[in-house]
């Protein structure tokens, strides 16, 4: 094995419930005895599928680490009581094996994995490291894994038997379900098995048909210090002179962000903590998604949690599930067949963005540093992060100075030059094709993002989020309200700002004019309406030095 692959291998080594020898990766005997056992179908009852799960882990030296009682009720309770009696027998006697089957094929499935662990994924036709392996915070880079491979990985998960020693020492999110389970017995919620019956669904669905193609997950950072690889953090003078136009800006009153059919990239309402609480009581925006398209979770084995300069992409998951509801309503609602297109490496055309927003920010969300931080942040997850060099030629091509210094700023150009149309910078098609060969006209699908439950103020995110897509040259954002009542005007406020040709810098400072009155107590109203009074009084102009 080359030794970048071997360095690879040993980075992950520690959290898989695998062992190896002279480079080749098994399972202990008496595992494989089990395993083996699971896939021959013998296992005709839920007491004898929970003393073989046990038994595995005890092969693996994992009962000291194991979840409480509460969890091994939890699994009898749903293949018991949740389920029929009809489809618990379906799922020991079709599931099951299928699990048996994928496990004792994990080690083959990784050592084939590491074989092809180098693509081709760059219009230069470059070689880039995609074997899987801890992909530590700071470290930008990418892993490719085969669908196949994910479903093995999730198999081991559902089975808790990966070792949770050391995880938080690394900031790992957890990956076993014991938390689900445990969840569901202690403290029962009917969303916490319909979270469960999305997961089920999704080994009957790939026990009948193994999907072939793969997901990439990339950790996306933007460095504190300046380097000419990368496009670094910007500071506050970047943005307040930044002076690319801002870009489409499409309102949805209904709807929801993965039903969208633009193939734009979707934003994930992200916890630090790739996944959130998805394997424990969560069941809000990404909690869902995770459980619409499983293979999400795969991600949580291995990507830290985000620090402030980083942003998780996830490009390839499969959807799986149909659900109605939110939290505490949310239900599982049938099969769901994912009919989006298939990119030239294998991946389904679903772009999902994981970015983390503060947490009960109160009135510091108010404050420069805050906004900056959010904004950042944004852009860091809509930026194309691996073509810097394109980027930055697309921007000097239309008259702006480089961006690779977080300093940097984008006035080369007068004001009245660069206040073009946006097409001249967003419709040139070779640009385009430099940016991502597979990617043109991506735009970006996003709504409350860190709203509800995190407790940011909707109309700053809404501005925050469209400033970060712009200069992400993305050429839209499509923006999903779920009928919230602070934005019923947001479509007539972004219609008014893109007549008057602002820039970003010009959006931005008005932005940070509105929070510094908002810190300091001289307005009390929200920034569409501060912004624009003429549409909430019903009048027909508008005069800027009467906002409130």
């Amino acid at each position: 094995m080359e030794m970048e692959k071997r360095e690879d291998l040993n980075s992950i080594l520690p959290f898989l419930p695998l062992l190896i020898r002279s480079s080749n990766l098994y399972w202990p005997s008496q595992a494989v005895e089990i395993l083996r056992e699971l896939a021959s179908g013998r296992v005709d009852s839920v007491e004898h599928l929970l003393d073989a799960i046990s038994h595995i882990r005890n092969a693996l030296s994992l009962s000291s680490q194991f979840c409480s009682s509460s969890a091994l009720h939890g699994y009898a309770l749903f293949l018991n009581d949740v389920m029929s009696e009809e489809e618990s027998k379906q799922f020991l006697n079709e599931v099951v094996p299928a699990f048996g089957n994928l496990l004792l094929r994990l080690p083959s499935l990784l050592e084939a994995h590491y074989e092809n662990a180098d693509r081709v994924i760059d219009g230069d036709g470059a070689t880039v490291r995609t074997g899987l392996r801890i992909l530590d915070s700071q470290e930008a880079g990418i892993v490719f894994l085969s669908q196949e491979l994910i479903a093995a990985l999730l198999a081991c998960s559902v089975f808790c038997l990966f070792p949770v020693n050391d995880r938080s020492v690394r900031h790992l999110p957890l990956i076993n379900f014991d938390g689900l389970f445990a969840s569901m017995y202690d403290d029962y919620h009917e969303n916490l098995a319909q979270k469960v019956w999305c997961i089920v669904h999704y080994f009957q669905r790939i026990t009948s048909d193994m999907p072939k193609g793969f997901v990439s997950f990339e950790r996306k950072v933007l460095p504190f210090k300046n380097d000419a690889v990368h496009i670094s953090y910007p500071d506050v003078n970047f943005w307040s002179t930044s002076a690319i136009p801002l870009c489409k800006f499409e309102v949805h009153s209904s709807g929801l962000i993965e039903d969208q059919t633009s193939g734009a990239v979707e934003v994930d309402f992200a916890n630090k903590y790739l996944g959130g609480g998805a394997l424990r009581r969560g069941c809000v925006q990404e909690e869902i998604r995770f459980m619409v398209s499983p293979e999400l979770i795969a991600g949580m084995l291995f990507l830290p949690a985000m620090a402030d300069n980083e942003a998780i992409e996830i490009v390839g998951v499969e959807r799986f599930s149909s659900y109605t509801g939110y939290a505490s309503s949310f239900k599982f609602n049938g099969d769901y067949v994912d009919k989006r297109d298939v990119d030239a490496l294998g991946r389904w055309k679903t772009r999902i963005v994981a970015i983390d927003a503060l947490c009960s920010p109160g009135m510091r969300q108010y404050s420069t540093n805050f906004l900056l931080r959010e904004i950042n942040k944004a852009f860091c997850g809509f930026l194309y992060q691996s073509n810097c060099q394109q980027y930055q030629k697309i921007l000097q091509e239309n008259g702006c100075s480089s961006v690779l210094s977080g300093a940097a700023t984008l006035t080369s150009m007068e004001t009245s030059e660069i206040k073009t149309s946006n097409h001249e910078i967003r419709n040139s098609q070779n640009d385009y094709d430099m940016m991502d060969q597979d990617n043109n006209n991506i735009g970006v699908a996003t709504g409350n993002w860190g709203c509800g439950a995190f407790g940011g103020d909707p109309e700053v995110k809404t501005i925050i989020q469209w400033l970060a897509a712009s200069q992400a040259l993305r050429p839209f954002i499509a923006y999903y309200t779920f009928g919230l009542e602070a934005l019923l005007n947001l479509d007539e406020v972004a219609h008014w700002i893109l007549t008057q040709r602002w820039t970003i810098g010009d959006l931005w400072n008005m932005l940070i004019e509105y929070s510094t009155k908002r810190s300091k107590g001289e307005t009390n109203v929200g920034f569409l309406r501060w912004l624009l009074p003429s549409i909430y009084s019903q009048g027909t102009g508008m005069d800027l030095a009467k906002r409130p």
